[in-house]
C-alpha cells in the first residue's frame, strides 16, 4: 500500500513538473520571437545556448563531477547536439514570420516522424493503426499550413526542417539513453551549441542597448536550461507514457503568450489543425501503451 501511494505521489509530481516544463518552453519561444525584432536569429540562438551552458556549468559543476563529461559514444553525442541546435535555429528563424501557435502545432508533428523512423533505425516497426494515426496527424499539420492554398507564411518550411532535425535528435537520444545519463546528454547539448554559436555570433553581432533586451537574452538561457532540468526530473518520477499527454498543454500556453505579448490569436484553420494533431498524437501514445512500447514524446525541447 505504501509503495502504491509513493508511486502515485511520484507520478502526480512528475505530471506537475511536466506541466511546468511546457510553460518554460513556451516562454522560451516567446522570448526568442521577441528578441528576433532586436537582433539576428544567430545572436538569439547564441544567447539561448550560452546562457544555458553557463547555468548548467554552475549547477552541474563538471570540475567536481568529471563523470558528467564521460560518454561512451562521443560522436553520437556531438551529432545529437548538432541536430538539436539545427532544430532550435530553424524554429527560432521561423518565429520571425510565424505565430507561436503555428510553430508549436507544426513541431507537435514530431512524434509521427519518430514513429516512422523507429522502424528502420531502432527496429520498432509501426502497425497499420499507428500508420493511420500518423497519416491523420500529418493531415492536421496540412490544415495548419495549407500549402498552395493561401496558407501561412512560407517560413512554415523552416518549422518543417526543425521537425526533421528534432525527429532524428529524438532517435539519437533514445540510443544514448542506453549508455549515458540524462545529465551528460544535456551537458553536451549546451556545450556544443554554445561553442558553435560563439564562433558564428561575431559575424552577426549587434550590441543590445536596451536593458530589457539584455535581460531577455539571459532569460532565454535560463528558460531553456530550467525547462530541460524539470523535464529530466519528471521522467525520473513517472513513465513517458504518463507524461506525454500533458506535453500538449504547451499549445495552450503558446496561444496565451502569443496573445498577451504580440496580440495574435490563432485562426480557425490553426485551431482545427491543432485538434487533429493532438488527437492523433494521443492515439499514437495509446497504441504504444497497448503494444508495450513507449514512443518518444513530442516535447519541444530547445
Amino acid at each position: 500500500m505504501i509503495d502504491a501511494r509513493l508511486e502515485r505521489r511520484q507520478r502526480l509530481t512528475g505530471i506537475a513538473l511536466i506541466c511546468a516544463t511546457v510553460v518554460f518552453f513556451a516562454g522560451l519561444d516567446t522570448t526568442a520571437k521577441y528578441l528576433n525584432h532586436s537582433m539576428s536569429t544567430v545572436q538569439v540562438v547564441w544567447a539561448r545556448y550560452t546562457g544555458g551552458f553557463l547555468l548548467a556549468l554552475v549547477l552541474s559543476n563538471p570540475i567536481s563531477r568529471p563523470a558528467l563529461m564521460r560518454t561512451s559514444r562521443p560522436w553520437l553525442q556531438i551529432g545529437r547536439s548538432l541536430l538539436l541546435l539545427g532544430s532550435t535555429a530553424f524554429n527560432f528563424l521561423a518565429l520571425r514570420w510565424l505565430q507561436l501557435d503555428q510553430t508549436t502545432a507544426i513541431m507537435f508533428s514530431t512524434p509521427f516522424l519518430v514513429a516512422v523512423l523507429s522502424g528502420p533505425l531502432l527496429g520498432e516497426w509501426v502497425g497499420w493503426r499507428r500508420w493511420a494515426a500518423i497519416i491523420v496527424g500529418f493531415a492536421g499539420v496540412l490544415l495548419v499550413t495549407r500549402p498552395g492554398f493561401g496558407g501561412i507564411h512560407s517560413a512554415a518550411a523552416l518549422s518543417a526542417l526543425s521537425v526533421v532535425c528534432y525527429g532524428f535528435y529524438m532517435i539519437a537520444t533514445r540510443i544514448l539513453a542506453r549508455t549515458d545519463s540524462n545529465e551528460t546528454t544535456l551537458f553536451y547539448s549546451n556545450l556544443v551549441g554554445a561553442v558553435l554559436m560563439s564562433a558564428l555570433v561575431p559575424f552577426f553581432w549587434s550590441t543590445p542597448r536596451d536593458p530589457r533586451v539584455i535581460a531577455l537574452m539571459v532569460l532565454s538561457g535560463a528558460l531553456g536550461s530550467i525547462g530541460h532540468y524539470l523535464l529530466i526530473i519528471a521522467h525520473r518520477l513517472a513513465p513517458p507514457a504518463v507524461l506525454a499527454p500533458f506535453l500538449y498543454t504547451q499549445l495552450v500556453w503558446a496561444i496565451a503568450f502569443s496573445f498577451l505579448v504580440f496580440g495574435e490569436l490563432p485562426n480557425s484553420w490553426t485551431l482545427s489543425g491543432m485538434a487533429v494533431v493532438v488527437a492523433s498524437g494521443l492515439y499514437l501514445l495509446h497504441r504504444d501503451g497497448r503494444v508495450g512500447r513507449q514512443t518518444v514524446s513530442g516535447s519541444l525541447v530547445e
